[in-house]
């Protein structure tokens, strides 16, 4: 019951890490803190069965004793992470998930791969299901992220397919949560950010563009059903609640006296227009669907969000 995390010090990272603690697992944690903070594990510094090394999966990977489970989470997630960041993030899709997959076929464990419902690309399709191959610019800005993202996947299958490694795949629509950074460039914290700052909130486009929001709780349950589940192929883990960027800053706005204004500025190349996951299968195979409403999850997030404010100023 040891398992390796990559990217274990990460917004979803770590809050994977608390939930393999609580049932059991003893955990190695694995992050080069390019995005992920220390500070998001601080909590754990003194359970014996936690640890923590500093490294970058995507040089030579090195773990001494048994692994049961390998679960690949590292790479930056954010635009303006991986814009910053494109050649990490490219390298962390392939030589890290080549790593990270070497690891598990070495120590004879499961593999579980964080992918992302960026594979869609720019949907033409709503909503997105897992037989959808996706419309994605493979030269575009985006691209360091969803083609890193789908040739791991690509890498992950033929690692099943070809070396009958155990590997599971989820797909990860937009997630919120705790432990996310303020002003990470996506649209809660950037929403957030500028509420505490007394600057009014900014939207790109016309605001139309939809994303469906899933609480970080309903996310982590559905990634440990699937780490126990028969079956292979990618599986959408997500809110079906669609709504509109301009309807979910309203939401967030409502939260803050003055309530902030709204300015809208251009929309960036390759930006999706829809983003909606058909939850079918997970439901289906892992008998999940979200528990959390979005008006109790924001309230978790945004007491958290006022106090890493309070924290940095």
């Amino acid at each position: 019951m040891r398992a390796v995390v990559t990217g274990g010090a990460g917004f979803l990272g770590s809050h994977l890490c608390d939930r393999l603690l609580k049932e059991g697992w003893e955990v190695l944690a694995l992050d080069n803190l390019i995005t992920g903070s220390e500070k998001n594990i601080a909590h754990l510094a003194g359970n014996a069965k936690f640890h923590f090394d500093k490294a970058d999966v995507s040089d030579a990977l090195s773990v001494a004793g048994e692994v049961a489970y390998v679960l690949h989470f590292a790479s930056p997630a954010s635009p303006p992470d991986y814009l910053k960041h494109p050649i990490a993030t490219m390298k962390v899709g392939s030589l890290g998930t080549l790593n990270a997959l070497d690891l598990a076929l070495a120590k004879k464990a499961k593999f579980f791969l964080a992918s992302t419902s960026e594979c869609y690309g720019d949907p033409e399709i709503s909503p997105q299901h897992e037989g959808y191959w996706g419309n994605v610019n493979p030269v575009g800005p985006r691209s360091v992220y969803d083609e890193s993202k789908r040739f791991a996947e690509a890498l992950t299958m033929a690692y099943h397919t070809h070396h009958g490694l155990d590997t599971h795949i989820i797909r990860i629509f937009n997630t919120y949560g705790p432990r996310m950074r303020l002003n990470d460039g996506r649209a809660l914290p950037n929403f957030v950010f500028q509420a505490l700052s007394g600057k009014p909130l900014t939207i790109y486009g016309n605001g139309q563009q939809t994303r469906s929001f899933c609480y970080v709780d309903d996310l982590i349950e559905g990634i440990y059903r699937l780490m126990h589940a028969d079956e292979h192929f990618p599986v959408n883990i997500g809110n079906p609640l669609e709504m509109t960027i301009l309807e979910f800053a309203e939401r967030v706005r409502a939260h803050y006296q003055p309530t902030p204004e709204i300015v809208f500025e251009p929309l960036p190349q390759d930006d999706p227009k829809r983003r909606r996951p058909d939850i079918g299968k997970a439901k289906r195979i892992l008998g999940w669907e979200p528990q959390v409403g979005l008006e109790e999850g924001l309230k978790k997030t945004l007491q958290y969000f006022a106090q890493e404010f309070q924290r940095t100023k």
